[in-house]
């Protein structure tokens, strides 16, 4: 067990005056050094060597006065030499050394005067032998005490990872793979983070294979097995015969090494793998991170983009703070001068559970354990203080340590992270205990292992919560469940899915992460109930130490986008909201940020939800998706994300108002065969001329934003005979006819009868509108536009044949796009836009009923005629520019200052009609104007009959009927 901070610091101060005469290098260097380790409690011979022999920079033999491969190197002179040459000199040394063998610090030191350099961190400190007690924590290291900030973004928590996945390599090239080389892998990792934490004797693993395996690396699998008994074997239970360098390593437990393994063959590529993992600062590792990496390494394809599936650390932050933490610690700030409720404040700390039912490797676990601990510190401060203790480092720890890791629980569907998040949250444990050494001069730690984190190697979907963590006893469900789209789940995943979602109507729209929110409300319901059984049988209402839980737990999910936008809303927040839930916070669409190369790009949402109506709501607003929220206070989170009613929209077949009907353009299903470039169009006319009057312009959501050509062969109004007579058309016609009798799909086949036909045909006689099914977030406003009837719209086109002006200028309004925003699907990130939840259910200023109390009438032709007047104004600037497409005069760069001032004027004459709708006179952002928008929306769907809400379809033709 290394010595504590307080008896370091004693036998600092003890060994300055024994030394501080010492003078001569040749007599006196090697007993100075000696005695200098002995401070730490470490015997100098099992780390370090003297006049170690390497080459110098340009040749020559050179001898190192002493050398701690990976750790130290010490340049020692006699008392009054100057102290540069002798830097000058071990430097020289560097190029000799092996890259693993490379040291992190550098002293140079002439007894009276000790230079320290921290080559890894870049800074040096120049201090007298008498002050030697005043900076011994600058070698730390040899007590196994690291003084680094770790930090998610330290590279070596890259280079371990890939470290190790050339170990991973190298063992599955020799044939040691599965389940054998998981648990292998995992009980290295916890080897290299207890050789540099003060766990094993300092650097004892790194030793024990260089001086205990051959080089050839043949017995390095016998003896990794026999350290492995050891570690597993209680020290008054070994063998007596044990040699010292194996009896010096501790008792582990916790069942780490309980599993005996076959024994792996090892040769000298292998063996020099493990030596170089072993060179690295395992101590300066973040867990939750790590965890991540190591687990990507087992898959090669992953391994190139190392983490890309990873929560970083931010964003974990992200959850846990409204979660929990913020509000932990803001009632610490409450009680820590007084110590009374200081006192039950820790206690309460000690009570609080963790469950994360898609738990990974752990990370959520690992940063919430970490952050607890860092609060639990704090809280001893405090008490010291209160106490009289501060600063005099004299309070006993070892007893007042109460939060421990069989407060965090886990579901993992695959083996090996779910092992790795053990080990991870007993690793952060001990980096935790350091820092309580560091900071109280004790050396604390839990060796062995005897509690143990709660993680079930398991199905979510398909176990019993309670049985993992009965839901009474849960304070917190947490995670990042899994993100599958509803259309790419496989047949496993939807299984699963579909036996949570047994009790909700059209449930098919759901993701997969959707089931995660389904079983955490009935898991809240479960704790609901068994806590009033316990009131009922106890007689009486709860009090704070009666049960541990009073009210059910809250939880919250890291989830895509998906869930809050779009169809999905009104079937999973439709039945949630049915159950009792409320949603307490919410950070909206952010970009999901990872720790490592290769960021995967992924739109999400954090919702924080529970069964109690809490106060105090926040909504977290991005202005750009990829930089920092802004905590927006609520007085109500609707499912939407946004400060409104608790509603949701349903899909209805017709508009909320006196507005035009909308539908979908033309839909062929015909393989591609009636569609053509320019160029293919005139290909195709020159081996048949007869079919030129039959093409006309063909524009779906891309061709209409980009402004390219496509044409239709268009044979739907093509008599017989003259059908007959073009060789060319009839191919096509009769590869339609194929391809549709080809479909699984029953209505396809019946198709094959109308080969000529469109499945959907939508063919306005006079000039329409026309609106894209998908846009890029990017853009400020969604382009619309005007079509003439000669030209064929596909399905990719929403069709608006009577719209007028001031219905453009409405659509085309900044009203309308936050509207979008907030309740359309997405496709990746761009706009999905929906006939049935976005355009049907939007509340327009002009259907406001003047029944209202208190409320202006209806704005008429007043508004109307302004609106038309700016929404002219938009189409003559757009015209100004007629070479430029619309995706490049919407495109936020290079969007025309004359077209962007036209839509703002359009902004301010739409904002005014809702204004004399009972809107407010101006709207700071988006939220604002969403929030009015679903009261105006309540307002007037509650005049409407029920029936107008049900599912029908959009009224266009389909052939054949």
């Amino acid at each position: 067990m290394p010595l504590s901070w307080n008896e370091i610091k004693s036998r600092a101060l003890a060994f300055s005056r024994q030394w501080e005469d010492a003078a001569d290098e040749k007599q006196q260097s090697i007993p100075f050094w000696i005695d200098f380790f002995d401070i730490f409690g470490i015997g100098n011979r099992r780390v370090a060597s003297f006049e170690h022999a390497v080459k110098k920079h340009g040749g020559g033999q050179g001898y190192v006065d002493l050398f701690w491969p990976g750790q130290l190197l010490v340049e020692q002179k006699s008392r009054g030499k100057p102290l540069q040459p002798a830097y000058d000199q071990a430097m020289g040394y560097f190029p000799g050394l092996p890259e693993r063998d490379l040291p992190h610090t550098l002293v140079v030191c002439d007894f009276a005067t000790f230079r320290v350099i921290d080559l890894d961190a870049r800074r040096e400190i120049t201090f007298a032998l008498k002050d030697l007690h005043k900076h011994v924590r600058w070698f730390g290291f040899i007590a196994g005490y690291q003084a680094q900030t770790i930090t998610p973004q330290d590279p070596v928590n890259i280079k371990a990872a890939e470290r190790m996945g050339r170990l991973h390599d190298a063992l599955k090239k020799s044939g040691y793979t599965g389940h054998a080389l998981e648990v292998l892998l995992v009980r290295l990792l916890f080897c290299l983070f207890a050789d540099d934490t003060a766990i094993f004797p300092a650097q004892g693993f790194r030793a024990f294979i260089e001086e205990r395996t051959a080089p050839d690396g043949s017995d390095t699998g016998p003896r990794l097995a026999q350290l492995f008994q050891v570690l597993n074997t209680a020290e008054d239970t070994r063998n007596k015969n044990l040699d010292e360098q194996l009896r010096a390593f501790p008792y582990v437990n916790g069942k780490l090494f309980d599993e005996g393994l076959p024994i792996a063959d090892f040769d000298a590529p292998t063996r020099e793998a493990l030596l170089d993992a072993c060179a690295l600062d395992w101590s300066a590792i973040s867990p939750a991170i790590f965890g991540s990496l190591f687990q990507s390494i087992m898959d090669e394809q992953a391994r190139r983009n190392l983490g890309a599936h990873y929560t970083s650390e931010e964003n974990i932050l992200k959850l846990i703070g409204p979660l929990f933490l913020d509000e932990l610690r803001a009632e610490f700030d409450k009680v820590k001068g007084q110590r009374n409720r200081l006192f039950d404040f820790h206690k309460k700390l000690r009570t609080l559970t963790f469950f994360d039912p898609a738990c990974g490797c752990g990370n959520f676990l690992v940063i919430s354990y970490r952050e607890l601990r860092a609060l639990e510190l704090d809280v001893l401060r405090a008490a010291a203080l209160l106490q009289g203790h501060a600063g005099q480092r004299s309070v006993d720890v070892h007893q007042l340590i109460g939060i421990n890791v069989d407060q965090f629980h886990g579901i993992e569907i695959e083996e090996f992270p779910a092992q790795i998040a053990q080990v991870a949250l007993w690793l952060v444990d001990h980096q935790m205990n350091l820092r309580v050494s560091e900071e109280f001069g004790q050396y604390f730690a839990r060796i062995p292992l005897v509690t143990s984190p709660r993680i079930v190697h398991g199905n979510a979907l398909t176990l019993d919560w309670g049985e993992v963590l009965p839901a009474a006893r849960c304070s917190y469900v947490l995670g990042n469940p899994p993100f599958v789209g509803a259309k790419f789940m496989n047949d496993a995943q939807r299984a699963d899915s579909r036996a949570v979602f047994a009790s909700i109507d059209n449930a098919g729209l759901l993701d997969f992460v959707a089931a995660w929110y389904v079983k955490a409300a009935r898991y809240m319901q479960t704790a609901k109930l068994q806590n009033q059984e316990l009131f009922a049988l106890a007689g009486r209402a709860p009090e704070p130490d009666f049960i541990q839980n009073a009210e059910p737990p809250r939880a919250a999910f890291v989830s895509t986008n998906s869930i809050t936008q779009g169809e999905q809303v009104g079937v999973l927040w439709g039945w949630l909201l049915g159950q009792g839930v409320h949603i307490h916070f919410a950070h909206r669409t952010f970009s999901w940020t990872n720790e490592a190369r290769g960021k995967a790009a992924v739109h999400c949402v954090i919702v924080g939800f529970g069964l109690q109506d809490r106060p105090g709501k926040v909504i977290y607003e991005y202005a750009d998706i990829k930089g920092q929220p802004h905590a927006v206070p609520a007085a109500n989170i609707n499912p939407y994300l946004v400060d409104a009613p608790d509603l949701v929209l349903p899909r209805r077949s017709k508009p909320i108002g006196d507005v035009p009907e909308i539908g979908i353009g033309n839909k062929p299903i015909d393989d591609g065969n009636y569609l053509f470039t320019t160029a293919e169009r005139d290909a195709f006319i020159a081996a048949e001329p007869a079919a030129a009057k039959w093409f006309r312009r063909w524009l779906g959501a891309d061709e209409f934003l980009n402004g390219y050509e496509r044409w239709c062969l268009w044979l739907g109004d093509c008599p017989p005979a003259e059908l007959r007579a073009m060789p060319e058309a009839m191919k096509r016609v009769q590869a339609v006819k194929e391809f549709r009798l080809a479909s699984k799909s029953a209505p396809t086949q019946k198709l094959a009868a109308t080969p000529t036909r469109f499945h959907v045909e939508f063919m306005p006689a006079a000039p329409f509108m026309v609106i894209p099914e998908v846009s890029s977030e990017r853009r400020e406003y969604i382009p619309l536009g005007y079509l003439e009837p000669d030209t064929l719209a596909s399905n990719k086109l929403r069709l608006l044949p009577q719209a007028t002006l001031a219905d453009f200028g409405v659509l085309q309004s900044a009203m309308h796009m936050a509207w979008t925003r907030a309740v359309s699907g997405r496709l990746k990130s761009d706009f999905q836009y929906s006939i049935n939840i976005v355009y049907n259910n939007f509340p327009w200023p002009f259907n406001t009923p003047d029944s209202e109390p208190n409320q202006p009438p209806a704005p008429a032709s007043q508004s109307r005629a302004a609106i038309e007047f700016a929404a002219q104004a938009v189409l003559d600037a757009r015209a100004q520019f007629a070479g430029s497409s619309l995706a490049d005069l919407y495109d936020p760069l290079t969007m025309p200052p004359a077209l962007l001032r036209a839509h703002h004027k359009l902004d301010a004459a739409v904002d005014k009609a809702y204004q004399l709708a009972g809107g407010p006179k101006a709207y700071k952002n988006d939220a604002e104007r969403v929030a009015f928008l679903f009261t105006l929306y309540q307002r007037l769907t509650s005049l409407l009959p029920a029936a107008a809400a049900k599912p029908a379809r959009v009224r266009q033709t389909s052939h054949p009927t």
